[in-house]
């Protein structure tokens, strides 16, 4: 009987997990990338317990802790330095069955690419999806410059513009401008330790994040036209908006040169899709459900899709079937988390001193009514649990927690 093939368009971190998932469960994957390196878009990525949980499902997740800064206690604050709020992460771990983390996207990068073999991964091969196959019949054909690959399986996982996205659902409106641009980047850091933290200004926020290796992974966002660009380059730009707000971010932006800061404006499908599957190809992370980042869950949600879908599409099973079923598990949930994150956006954004002194007014007031109100919030979205039970090896200090 011959193997069932996979073809993964796109090396993003949702792609490359599902490469490795359905590796993992026997298909034969190969993994096709437009870039000419696996070089991550963006700087840091968190991993909350929800993913790292499903990275457990792949024999990841271990790993991924232990090259990771775990989450410390930090808070909000106000680009002044007042705290608005206190965040506390024993009781975030105890609610959520472990640790908020933080590591280089290019690690875990690294680490998903060398789940798979040397000759699954195609660097600077564009592909297109010429037809999506048929569950009961026809395979899935995608195009490269050198051939066409008839496959069992398509997925697309070529992010927030996919292309197989508008193949599968060409009269769906696609994504929409957010209002918000964001900068990220990684910086050596200011030469002393502090607590992680996340600042918010009127129509603006910074967020600062020490990492394990020594370095800041920070990231800011602001309330702008789309397509905005600053005249001279981007790290001029943050000095103009955030040089003035408490250290150490005016330190950061100092740290690092101007080619280092990313931009991007953000875009989200605000109008969900009616299923992320269509034929023999179905849709991962932010082809499927792209968010605004205010939840952190945009990676992680892309790292759950994909080991649910290995869970559901087996070599040997039947397809429609699993890829049913993989629709009816994730759009409910990250349309949900779409909105979720919409909504905090629409906290940040608030520019006006009346609307921004209430909104910290009332965030001060959360706050001290205790830590379980403010990570209610993140209740049904870190407490998630893949279809397999799995159990993390490692603790914090290195014991072993396996039965």
């Amino acid at each position: 009987m011959a193997t069932s093939r996979a073809v993964v368009i796109g090396s993003g971190i949702g792609g490359l997990t599902a490469a490795a998932a359905l590796f993992r469960s026997g298909w034969q994957v190969t993994v096709l990338e437009r870039a000419s390196s696996l070089e991550p878009i963006g700087a840091g990525i968190s991993l909350a317990p929800n993913s790292q949980r499903a990275l457990d499902v792949i024999g990841l997740g271990d790993e991924v802790r232990s090259r990771a800064a775990w989450q410390g206690d930090g808070g909000m604050c106000t680009p002044s330095g007042r705290r608005l709020a206190r965040t506390d992460s024993s009781a975030a771990a105890e609610r959520f069955g472990g640790p908020l983390v933080l590591l280089r996207r290019s690690v875990l990068i690294g680490l998903l690419r060398a789940r798979l073999p040397a000759s699954a991964v195609h660097t600077g091969t564009p592909a297109q999806l010429l037809a999506p196959g048929s569950a009961d019949g026809r395979r899935a054909v995608v195009r490269t410059p050198s051939e066409d690959i008839e496959a069992d399986l398509v997925i697309g996982a070529d992010g927030i513009g996919s292309a197989v996205r508008t193949t599968l659902f060409p009269r769906h409106p696609g994504p929409s401008y957010s209002g918000f641009t964001t900068w990220r980047l990684i910086s050596p850091g200011p030469g002393r330790t502090f607590s992680p933290h996340e600042t918010w200004g009127r129509g603006a926020l910074w967020g600062s994040h020490p990492l394990k290796d020594g370095g800041i992974y920070a990231y800011a966002a602001a309330a702008v036209p789309a397509g905005a660009r600053a005249a001279d380059d981007e790290k001029a730009e943050l000095l103009r908006r955030y040089g003035d707000w408490h250290d150490p971010i005016p330190g950061i932006i100092a740290s690092v040169a101007p080619d280092q800061v990313l931009r991007h404006d953000v875009y989200h499908l605000d109008d969900p899709l009616p299923s992320f599957h269509r034929g023999r190809t179905v849709l991962v992370g932010d082809s499927a459900h792209a968010m605004v980042p205010f939840l952190g869950q945009g990676g992680n949600q892309a790292i759950e899709d994909a080991v649910v879908l290995a869970h559901h599409v087996t070599p040997d099973g039947n397809l429609g079937e699993g890829l049913a079923s993989y629709s009816a598990a994730r759009v409910p949930r990250t349309t949900a988390m779409v909105r979720k994150a919409a909504q905090v956006s629409r906290m940040t954004r608030l520019s006006g001193a009346p609307a921004v002194a209430l909104r910290n007014g009332l965030m001060s007031a959360v706050s001290r009514l205790g830590p379980g109100l403010v990570l209610r919030t993140f209740d049904g979205i870190c407490d998630w649990h893949p279809p397999q039970r799995t159990y993390a090896a490692v603790t914090r200090e290195g014991q072993s927690t396996r039965p």
